[in-house]
């Protein structure tokens, strides 16, 4: 009798086990230690928010660098930088002293950003590609990380967050610019940008809602040790209701 009720429970076990697989068999293997987001993810349709010119006479770069103290000798990654309208201006901001990693996880997008910056003779910057749940950055590496109308795009936020954050040095920030709208309509609900941040050991830093930015702009820095994937507590996205201060 004992034995076969200890194979009945290894039997319930295995079951469980096999349709915890299968719920996440929609994730990436390498997300799958990580909690599951509860929000919409925006399909990925462009990889220019608006036009650089449009752009540039808003002085939307020049209001967010400022915003993210960025002078010469700074060292950023712009992730998701896409044709590369943040890189180029970074590195002009931060010199030759500075340092500027532009990512993104198209390789068609990649390739022509890496002929900009040819052209431009940006020797201050290099180009990686990274994936949808890890930016694939170097650990202790920058003084700000730039999420620039790209975070309601992540799939994953606990896994990409989580593999985000040793690469802030000592002091380093993250910066998120996003517009106050459900993800799945490509912007970030404040509050649930908050949770999700939280959740990962980031504490807000900063708040703004700018004109220039069509949206906000965070700020966030790390606190404390980083949580073990199995200890994150994932947020409901009914609290990143828009219209949230």
């Amino acid at each position: 009798m004992i034995g076969r009720a200890a194979v009945l429970a290894l039997g319930l076990v295995t079951l469980a086990a096999c349709s915890g697989q299968e719920a996440d068999s929609d994730r990436p293997i390498t997300s799958r230690e990580f909690p599951r987001a509860d929000r919409p993810v925006a399909a990925v349709t462009s990889n220019e928010f608006s036009t650089e010119d449009q752009r540039d006479d808003l002085g939307e770069a020049q209001v967010v660098m400022d915003l993210a103290q960025i002078r010469a000798g700074t060292s950023v990654a712009d992730i998701g930088a896409g044709e590369g309208y943040y890189t180029v201006r970074l590195a002009e901001r931060v010199g030759a002293r500075g340092r500027v990693l532009a990512q993104d996880i198209d390789a068609g997008t990649i390739q022509r950003l890496g002929q900009r910056v040819e052209r431009e003779r940006l020797d201050n910057v290099s180009i990686k590609t990274g994936a949808p749940d890890d930016p694939r950055l170097p650990a202790n590496s920058f003084d700000r990380v730039f999420l620039v109308h790209m975070y309601h795009e992540v799939g994953e936020p606990y896994a990409f967050l989580w593999r985000l954050r040793p690469a802030l040095k000592a002091g380093g920030q993250v910066v998120v610019v996003d517009i106050d709208r459900p993800a799945d309509q490509h912007g970030m609900p404040p509050q649930l940008l908050f949770c999700e941040f939280a959740a990962v050991g980031f504490r807000l830093a900063e708040f703004v809602r700018r004109p220039e930015l069509n949206g906000y702009y965070a700020q966030f820095e790390a606190v404390g040790p980083r949580p073990a994937p199995g200890q994150i507590k994932p947020c409901k996205s009914a609290i990143g209701k828009t219209g949230t201060q």
